[in-house]
């Protein structure tokens, strides 16, 4: 069999145009492991409202953080799709949950040069149903429909292994090393509390608590965003010899009244800022590849509540993007599995 690989990342609109933007948000938001309600409600309240809404301001929030080059996502994902290429002897493909860029381009891409045997690297480091497995499933319902023929292994959540935690404490490392900081908060993308409880295999052993994240040896860690976020800063935080009350957690992007994990980020600067830290810095982990939730949510708007409330400096640490160690440990993955050794097995 030929062997290929193909990246995946989240996805952005082709153009800042609020007609790109509305395509774009009505494809991801009417997604059933996005907004998992039944299809009528998603519909009335995707169609109904928040696409006669929303695509004007996320519009104006993306023109604020183009690239000449195009959507920083994308080109960043580009760039990185290209140095793992490099450090490997398969095709290396890239393609986007949502957007022009779809999965099944990628794999059309692969299967034209004789690819039958494909690694799927969802570009996520802790599992959600609104991000790795969602990737999964729709490759699943492709495989089946187009690519009969093909042979799908994937990269689980690679939170913890120990490569990729170096990586991303030495991309903090660098840039707080000459930094007089307060306070370091580890940002997260949130999701609605009900989808822990939904991915939660254990029958219902989460309490939702905050506690049974740092219990040793429950089955439900595996597929539990809140744990594998929570054990992402414990690492680093290890690793960079943080002392404890100069760092914590937090949970951005919520949409909707319902409730999402929580503290969440705006509040959380804000509080911070009201409490007197005058110098923060702030990473975000769920995501390898800087784009709107990073660059204008945080990096604007984060900065924005924190100098409202007193704040003095605000330092947003980058992604992960297309550093070179980064691109040496996917490389690496990829040719651990081109050689037939296990991928990237949690640890």
């Amino acid at each position: 069999m030929s062997k290929g690989v193909l990246l995946v990342n989240l996805g952005s609109p082709d153009s800042t145009d609020p007609k790109d933007v509305k395509k774009y948000l009505g494809e991801f938001l009417m997604d059933p492991r996005v907004i998992d309600v039944p299809l009528w409600a998603r519909t009335l309240l995707v169609k109904g409202i928040i696409l006669n809404t929303r695509p004007k301001k996320s519009a104006a929030a993306y023109k604020k953080i183009w690239w000449k080059e195009g959507s920083p996502l994308i080109v960043l994902s580009e760039r990185l799709q290209k140095k793992v290429a490099e450090r490997t002897s398969i095709p290396v493909g890239l393609a986007m949950r949502y957007g022009s860029m779809s999965i099944k381009k990628g794999l059309q891409e692969l299967h034209e040069k004789g690819v039958d045997e494909v690694l799927i690297v969802p570009l996520y480091p802790q599992f959600a149903m609104a991000t790795t497995e969602t990737i999964l499933v729709l490759a699943e319902e492709l495989r089946k429909e187009h690519f009969p023929n093909m042979k799908f292994t994937d990269i689980p959540a690679f939170y913890n292994k120990q490569e990729y935690v170096e990586v991303l404490s030495n991309s903090i490392a660098e840039k707080i090393k000459d930094l007089d900081y307060e306070h370091l908060l580890f940002s997260y993308h949130g999701v609605p509390e009900r989808h822990i409880r939904k991915s939660d295999v254990s029958n219902g052993n989460c309490k939702m608590d905050g506690k049974c994240c740092f219990k040793k040896g429950s089955v439900q860690h595996e597929f539990c965003y809140r744990h594998q976020c929570e054990m992402t800063t414990v690492q680093v935080a290890k690793k960079l010899g943080l002392k404890n009350g100069t760092y914590s957690t937090s949970f951005q992007s919520r949409l909707g009244f319902d409730p999402w994990l929580q503290p969440y980020t705006d509040r959380t600067i804000e509080r911070m800022g009201k409490e007197g830290i005058k110098k923060m810095a702030i990473v975000t982990p769920a995501f390898v590849s800087d784009c709107l939730e990073t660059l204008e949510e945080i990096a604007m708007e984060g900065e924005e509540i924190f100098h409202e409330v007193g704040g003095k400096e605000f330092t947003t640490i980058p992604c992960l993007n297309d550093r070179d160690d980064w691109a040496d440990v996917l490389g690496n993955w990829v040719n651990e599995w081109v050689e037939a050794k296990t991928p990237v097995e949690s640890e």
